[in-house]
């Protein structure tokens, strides 16, 4: 979510956190009860469950969609409009000064293309679902503002502004797109460092995958290029600048059936990103003709980005897909408006638009694009150009997903897979007849003659040869294994031929999850729903593993490790099952050891001059270098440096750990240092942070287990991980579960604003009713949408 610097009106300055709360409750939306809404064809029912799932049920799709815009609306509609805003670039006017440079790039980054084509490619009949979905929030927007109306729910009312009618181009944002592909913000990276080391030197820092070293451009020019180029190109789920690789650590896998209690497949997601107040994602069922489908999806898109219908199920994680080139355009000196091509000297297009500012002036802004894009940077004779395909027709986040939700197989599975552009996804398959697969997927273009790791000459020479064809990247059918799996890792097979990426999250996650189901496998032991829950929510560290086995020789070949204190610490780690629950003091220990690893070797590892604009390597990285120490890092006697070293850092974690804990090991306790709190966007208005945030509340993990729970190098605390979860039993559906946190409604004052926490707080789910006598079964509250007849 956005972090929201409030500016509410004055009236609300003074408020308390029980006045606010009585507003709250005061607008909640009527989720029981007949509503007339014109608009409608035909009837709506519409059931939601004890835990807030919407189940909607309609006589056309017209209807189906009309009536999920309305019912999103009625739980997320101030986060939407948020969303939307972001994307318009129009988040100055109710947010102030301090959004107008956000509102220059989301313009910037405008789909500006061929609209009918922009509707096609994400289904025949996007363009009419879209308008369909977007009149129903106008019309819940229409009955809460008419008079004797509920009202605005309560955050409008704090932030002092009301939301503006939507339209279906309004769901085709491009910033929410931007954070999900790569990699321009790595080219950065990769050039600043270039230019402080050398290419050569900046190479080694990194691990490439497939092996790669940066190749600048003969003469090419990085310096004054850093990332913080981009420090106002964010998505519009990113509260805070957030290092892009700790927000895409999911998880999938699907199972076959030779492996399960069943007989049938299972397969299990959880994907992750920003953990916020309210959820990022939104959990609905949707049945009418031709529809039946039960997942979740962004609040302001129609359809089930994740999910199941009555054939197929699927997830995603981020496949890394490199979507994005930066190139350096030379300006003219005598005209900074024309830059250099091939053919000499052209003028950049140029459009000024006016961005309204809440409470001061509007600011005027030249919007600059060259024949590879938007200029995002200019200084002297240079500037910085981005083509991503984001420019391309169908590179709308996730709308993809209105092909694929009526796939009824694998071969229709594979027809919608060229729709999903963007995000680029590792998309696991399962189906009724007890097929697996996986499809990694996006629009990917192609570059015949460089890695596309660094900025290139915008004067020609390096344009992209079109896109590889979908059917030309990694898939699968029903492997041999009995399984697929994804982390974010590298799927594209050793050979592969073309340059579609080259960084990947490391494998730690992947392997926890392999060695799991092929342990199974190899025991012979079926698995159920409850051990697909297991494993999503499973805690332990192969890194841990690793540094321990490590530690075990260190501590044996070292005389003075068997003295006191330090003595104490060594085998409280060698006798730990190196599983990181919130309530292990080995775990806490282990984590401000890997902390203080991870500055040593960095320190031996990276030149001095770059330390402070690279950071700290990898914790995959530092263990691959204490497995196989070298001289040219640890001097003539490497083994016994990175002995010295495991343990000398051993004992500053154990010193820093007394420092924050005390000395006591009952007082040790890794969930006391991670731990997550759950903000929203309007927490700094006097009175509202009691209203709308939860937390903090300790938690297990860290961003290296598959209950991946990530945190920065400055703090232990959360801030990102798996807010939505679903797991799909293919032998009967409504033995799947999910869970969704903080809570379906983004309402304070509704009781499913939060009600979804303790259950995620302990590693629980929900069931994912779907039939309609499950659904009928666990139905709280039932609200009949009627149309108005003229």
């Amino acid at each position: 979510m956005l972090a929201v610097c409030w500016v509410g009106p004055a009236a609300a300055q003074t408020a308390t956190s029980a006045q606010w709360q009585r507003k709250a409750e005061a607008a909640v939306a009527a989720i029981r009860g007949t509503a007339p809404v014109p608009g409608l064809k035909d009837a709506v029912r519409v059931q939601r469950d004890r835990w807030g799932v919407a189940h909607i049920y309609a006589k056309n799709s017209h209807d189906l969609f009309f009536a999920q815009g309305y019912v999103v609306a009625q739980d997320r509609l101030f986060q939407m409009e948020l969303w939307k805003r972001s994307g318009q670039g129009r988040l100055a006017e109710v947010l102030g000064p301090e959004a107008v440079a956000r509102d220059l790039n989301a313009r910037r980054l405008r789909y500006r293309g061929d609209m009918e084509a922009e509707f096609r490619s994400y289904a025949p009949d996007a363009k009419a679902i879209l308008e369909a979905f977007t009149a129903g929030i106008n019309a819940y927007i229409a009955e809460v503002e008419r008079p004797g109306g509920r009202g605005l729910p309560v955050e409008f009312q704090i932030a002092g502004f009301k939301p503006e009618p939507w339209h279906a181009a309004d769901c085709l944002n491009r910033l929410a797109a931007y954070s999900m592909t790569g990699n321009a913000g790595s080219e950065l990276e990769h050039a600043q460092l270039a230019a402080l080391v050398g290419a050569e030197r900046a190479t080694t820092l990194f691990d490439f995958d497939p092996i790669v070293k940066l190749d600048p451009a003969p003469g090419a020019d990085f310096s004054g290029l850093s990332p913080d180029i981009l420090k106002n190109l964010t998505g519009s789920d990113v509260r805070n600048r957030f290092d892009p690789k700790v927000l895409h650590e999911s998880n999938n896998w699907t199972v076959s059936g030779a492996l399960t209690v069943s007989g049938k497949p299972l397969l299990a997601n959880d994907p992750h990103r920003v953990l916020a107040e309210p959820s990022l994602r939104y959990a609905v069922h949707l049945v009418a003709p031709g529809w039946n489908v039960i997942g979740a999806g962004e609040p302001g898109l129609p359809g089930v980005a994740a999910g199941h219908n009555e054939q197929i199920g699927w997830g995603f994680t981020i496949f890394g897909l490199d979507q994005q080139d930066l190139y350096i355009e030379n300006l003219n000196p005598a005209d900074p408006l024309e830059y250099q091509t091939p053919s000499g000297w052209e003028r950049m297009a140029v459009t000024r638009e006016s961005i309204a500012v809440r409470g001061a002036p509007a600011v005027e802004v030249d919007l600059k694009f060259t024949r590879h894009g938007p200029v995002l940077w200019e200084k002297g004779a240079r500037a910085l150009a981005l083509r991503w395909v984001g420019a391309e027709p169908g590179t709308a986040g996730y709308l993809g997903s209105l092909a694929l939700d009526r796939a009824r197989n694998w071969r229709e599975f594979e027809a919608a897979m060229p729709r999903w552009k963007v995000p680029s996804e590792n998309i696991v398959y399962a189906d009724r007849e007890g097929n697996i697969g996986e499809h990694s997927t996006g629009l990917a273009p192609l570059r015949e003659n460089w890695t596309g790791l660094l900025p290139v000459p915008g004067k020609g020479g390096y344009e992209w040869s079109g896109f590889i064809p979908n059917e030309n990247l990694p898939h699968s059918y029903n492997p041999a294994a009995g399984f697929v799996a994804t982390a974010n890792h590298k799927m594209i097979p050793d050979g592969y031929r073309y340059a579609v990426g080259f960084e990947w999250a490391e494998p730690v996650r992947y392997l926890r999850i392999k060695e799991v189901l092929e342990g199974a496998k190899a025991r012979g032991n079926k698995l159920g729903v409850a051990d697909m829950e297991a494993l999503q929510t499973d805690v332990v560290s192969l890194p841990a593993r690793d540094l321990q086995r490590l530690l075990r020789e260190a501590a044996g070949r070292d005389a003075t490790a068997g003295s006191d204190p330090h003595r104490f610490v060594v085998q409280l780690l060698l006798r730990w099952d190196c599983a990181l629950r919130a309530d292990s003091p080995e775990a806490a220990v282990y984590e401000f050891w890997a902390s203080e690893l991870r500055s040593a070797v960095t320190a031996r590892a990276v030149p001095a001059e770059a330390q402070k604009t690279f950071g700290k390597l990898s914790l995959f990285r530092v263990v691959q270098e204490l497995s196989n120490p070298q001289i040219a890092l640890f001097g003539s006697d490497p083994q016994a440096a990175r002995d010295a070293m495991l343990l000398s850092t051993l004992d500053t974690a154990r010193m820093k750990l007394v420092a924050r804990q005390g000395a006591d090991i009952k007082g040790w306790a890794w969930g006391q240092l991670h731990r997550i709190k759950f903000q929203h966007p309007l927490d700094s208005a006097p009175g509202a942070a009691a209203l709308f945030d939860r937390g903090p509340m300790q938690r297990s993990g860290d961003g290296e287990v598959v209950q991946a729970t990530g945190f920065k190098d400055d703090s232990f605390d959360q801030i990102s991980g798996a807010s939505y979860r679903e797991i799909f039993d293919l032998a009967d559906w409504d033995r799947s579960v999910g869970i969704n946190v903080p809570g379906q409604s983004g309402q304070p004052g509704s009781k499913h604003y939060d009600d979804l926490l303790p259950l995620w707080i302990e590693g629980k789910y929900f069931p994912l009713a779907y039939t309609k006598g499950a659904v009928d079964a666990v139905t709280t509250d039932v609200l009949y949408l009627t149309p108005v007849r003229p």
